[in-house]
């Protein structure tokens, strides 16, 4: 069955005059593909989020290849494991922008990982999508009027800000932040202390944690030393678990809150079930109420058996991601330069549909973020899946939630800050 967001396109392919417009419901055999680069840590400790989203982007090549491609031309994958590994991330950048040659990339699920190979893309004019990795500094290191980076996953500047809401809103005053030792660590910290001093609040106590630690309860009751009656725990999908189970471990009953790591499967698995209960940020959760949402859910299904998947943000955010730059193409009219794509992506000339939101216009010349604050969720771990913290919340997920175009980039937020 055909997407109605395909035929979209299609009819769009069709208005266009001249011979490429006619080939647009052509088969692809023998075409010449659109060759489009995959960078996500598909081995090692953020194998999950990294898996997820390949299994996303070949969820949305499928279909789309199904109906024609582009303009008849079949879109291929150029898919590479970064190992989660700075120094592989940036040999595997160069190799897709410089050799490989690829249309355009979609990649990275660690912000340590992103910050290194950045460059890469901003100096070959190669746009580079991201739509997992959250480290705010990744849209922030170039005026997005010149930027090459786009990213569809919420920023950890919006993701700390709505858990100190949260934390505020119960009339809890007093946090403990138990952050690793990584890059992602490092500036989650940043944006969590700005945020906590935002709400004139004061860490109860910081502690850091090395990433790969099977072992947390002497830093969990360090913790509860402090007197918190708050818990934040800033890492991803494995540690996250980790801290569950030492929690649960020295009997500390406080809140345990999280960024969208403590959603992977790796944290429900690592903490043999202790994250249920736990909060955590979410864009997207399991809904049978929205037809993109479940229809998307039955083709990852299908594709790849996995209960539950390993990070439904990451394959959802990426498969949304793969339909945004398929959408910047047929925007571009037949130029797939990295400045022709970049103008596209910025000025979109119809909304999309997508699993995780209608994007009206996910991109512009002022701000390469999808995601503003109003489209946040609190989620939580329920009987070993995800599941909305709020019961309201799940009724309220029917009426999308769009993009607030008037909110703030990482660039303009940092500038009015000084």
């Amino acid at each position: 069955m055909v997407s109605k967001n395909i035929l979209a396109l299609l009819m769009v392919a069709a208005a266009w005059s001249g011979p490429v417009a006619a080939q647009a419901p052509a088969a692809t055999g023998g075409a010449k593909p659109i060759r489009i680069g995959l960078i996500f840590p598909l081995t090692g400790g953020s194998s999950d989020m990294g898996n997820s989203a390949r299994v996303g982007a070949e969820v949305a090549v499928q279909e789309i290849n199904q109906v024609g491609g582009y303009l008849g031309r079949p879109l291929e994958l150029v898919s590479r494991d970064d190992k989660a590994n700075p120094d592989e991330g940036l040999k595997i950048a160069e190799e897709l922008v410089t050799k490989e040659k690829v249309t355009a990339t979609i990649g990275f699920c660690n912000t340590g990982v992103a910050m290194k190979a950045l460059d890469v893309f901003q100096n070959n004019k190669s746009v580079l999508v991201v739509p997992c990795a959250t480290g705010t500094a990744i849209t922030a290191k170039f005026p997005p009027a010149d930027s090459y980076v786009f990213r569809t996953s919420a920023r950890d500047q919006l993701q700390t800000q709505f858990l100190v809401d949260e934390i505020v809103k119960r009339g809890l005053s007093k946090v403990a932040l138990l952050v690793d030792g990584s890059g992602y660590g490092d500036a989650g910290l940043k944006d969590l202390e700005a945020a906590l001093g935002r709400a004139n609040l004061k860490p109860a106590a910081v502690v850091r944690f090395k990433v790969g630690t099977t072992n947390l309860e002497e830093e969990m009751k360090q913790a509860r030393a402090s007197g918190a009656d708050a818990l934040i725990g800033w890492t991803v999908g494995p540690e996250s678990g980790v801290l569950s189970a030492a929690r649960a471990a020295i009997g500390w009953k406080v809140p345990q809150f999280g960024p969208w790591g403590l959603s992977h499967a790796s944290a429900y698995e690592k903490s043999g079930g202790k994250v249920d209960g736990t909060l955590m940020v979410q864009t997207v959760l399991p809904n049978t109420f929205l037809e993109r949402n479940s229809s998307f859910l039955r083709a990852y299904g299908r594709m790849a058996k996995e209960n539950p998947i390993g990070s439904m943000m990451s394959a959802a955010q990426t498969y949304d991601s793969v339909h945004l730059l398929l959408r910047a193409m047929f925007d571009s009219k037949g130029d797939l330069s990295g400045a022709a794509l970049k103008k596209a992506l910025e000025n979109p000339s119809a909304p999309y549909r997508g699993v995780v939101t209608t994007y009206e216009r996910a991109f512009s010349p002022t701000d390469h973020d999808a995601i503003s604050a109003n489209m946040l969720w609190l989620g939580t771990w329920k009987g070993g899946e995800r599941a909305y913290y709020y019961k309201e919340d799940e009724r309220r997920a029917t009426i999308i939630r769009r993009k607030d175009q008037g909110a703030a980039t990482p660039v303009a937020a940092a500038s009015a800050a000084k």
